[in-house]
């Protein structure tokens, strides 16, 4: 659509709409400006766009508006939890999403966000009770990932394996559940698990910082610090803002290095005493 066109457009709304739907995002804003009447679903359609900008904070103010002056505009409502939770604004979003529900009891994809908002908030009690709620077939899925994350909150370690394995013999977000396999199993000192999921994590995808902290938590634990050197090293080469890796690289090193001076300075003794017991000797 021409510049021209969009000018003589009479409606500035259906001038927005089309430049949104050509990609015109900051065009799309620009048009909306010339809107005279404020409404709930001006400011809706507002949002909605200068979230696809990525400007969340002012897509907030402007989903605030919006349910501020029609509460029960639900999609508004929906939207600004969507927000908060990109803004990591876990009580506020909590609280929009809770407000859908309060709405319409059927919105499952609220629930599933309120869930995740209470394990943000460590509240896992809250949120296992909220994502068993869940009942439709499309979050349902979705559902049982943030239940077994609650349960490993609480520490019922074998209920959230008995989850994680479930999900991943369906083929559910194998990355993510392999991650919380490793963790869990770091937790219980189940250094096999550890080295079995961190593996299968590997497999999968090959620049995984946390399969790679859990190989190098086997190998310190076992003492096999060249390996941990190796793991180490990587993980400082993909994160070098973890200084835990760091320290334990240095470690490790260490230990390598005492391993080897103490190999290099018991070979002239053992050399020496080959010579004393050797027949020429004599």
């Amino acid at each position: 659509m021409s510049a021209a066109a969009v000018s003589a457009s009479p409606n500035p709304i259906e001038a927005a709409l089309a430049l949104r739907a050509s990609g015109r995002l900051q065009d799309a804003l620009n048009a909306l400006s010339a809107v005279s009447e404020d409404t709930s679903e001006l400011y809706t359609l507002r949002g909605e766009i200068q979230f696809e900008l990525g400007r969340f904070h002012e897509a907030a103010g402007s989903y605030f508006t919006a349910v501020a002056s029609d509460p029960e505009n639900i999609l508004a409502q929906f939207n600004l939890g969507v927000c908060m939770q990109q803004l990591s604004r876990w009580d506020d979003a909590a609280l929009a999403f809770q407000r859908v529900l309060d709405i319409d009891p059927d919105r499952d994809d609220a629930r599933l966000g309120l869930g995740a908002c209470l394990l943000q908030l460590n509240r896992p009690e809250e949120s296992l009770a909220v994502f068993d709620a869940c009942w439709s077939e499309g979050v349902r899925l979705r559902a049982e990932f943030g239940k077994a994350v609650a349960l490993q909150f609480l520490r019922r370690f074998d209920e959230a394996e008995t989850a994680y394995r479930r999900m991943l013999q369906n083929g559910q977000q194998p990355e993510d559940v392999l991650t919380n396999l490793v963790a869990l199993s770091a937790e219980n000192h189940d250094w096999d698990s550890v080295q079995h999921y961190a593996s299968s994590l590997l497999e999968i995808s090959p620049h995984s910082v946390p399969a790679m902290q859990g190989l190098a938590a086997v190998a310190l634990e076992r003492g096999e610090f060249g390996t941990a050197v190796q793991h180490c090293g990587r993980i400082v080469e993909l994160a070098p803002e973890c200084m835990e890796a760091l320290h334990n690289l240095r470690f490790a090193t260490g230990q390598v290095m005492a391993a080897l001076q103490k190999r290099v300075s018991a070979q002239p003794a053992a050399k020496v005493r080959k010579s004393r017991t050797s027949p020429e000797s004599h």
